[in-house]
């Protein structure tokens, strides 16, 4: 007999199952709630779709999408006036200017040389499609109104 010794080919020691502990489940973590978005604010400008265009040499500019929101038509006549330093584009029976075949508004040389519109500078034409108007605004005017917000935004004086 043979004291402190196991038997050849078996190891010294041996786990005992029984107490080697089951590992035990783990629970996946909750998820964190997702954050509460503000209630939405009134949409003032419903009904007014916009986009920018660069009038070319003849003072045209391309406005399909919007044209096609207020449901002006190639042929269509235009009256086209000069109203605090902006051009409004109304349909009339009498107009003397009219959509064209290719969907582009016109832009009289007097009413962009009145409200300071070059050719290829950007304007932000504004579609009231409640009123079937649009409205061309010069960038000067647009970069002054967006002066004004950043510096109230900023809080500084303007």
């Amino acid at each position: 007999m043979r004291l402190g010794r196991s038997h050849p080919g078996q190891p010294d020691e041996q786990l005992v199952e029984a107490l080697v502990p089951t590992p035990l489940p783990v629970a996946s973590p909750e998820p964190a709630p997702l954050p509460t978005l503000p209630a939405p604010i009134a949409r003032i400008g419903d009904g007014v779709l916009f986009d920018v265009a660069r009038p070319d040499a003849a003072g045209r500019v391309t406005a399909r999408a919007l044209l096609r929101a207020v449901g002006w038509t190639p042929g269509l006549t235009l009256h086209v006036d000069v109203v605090t330093g902006a051009i409004l584009i109304t349909p009339a029976v009498d107009g003397a200017h009219a959509v064209d075949t290719r969907e582009e508004l016109p832009l009289p040389a007097a009413a962009r040389h009145l409200c300071g519109i070059a050719p290829g500078e950007p304007v932000l034409l504004a579609a009231l499609t409640r009123r079937n108007r649009i409205v061309v605004h010069p960038s000067h005017t647009i970069t002054a109104v967006l002066a004004d917000l950043h510096a109230r935004i900023l809080g500084e004086p303007s």
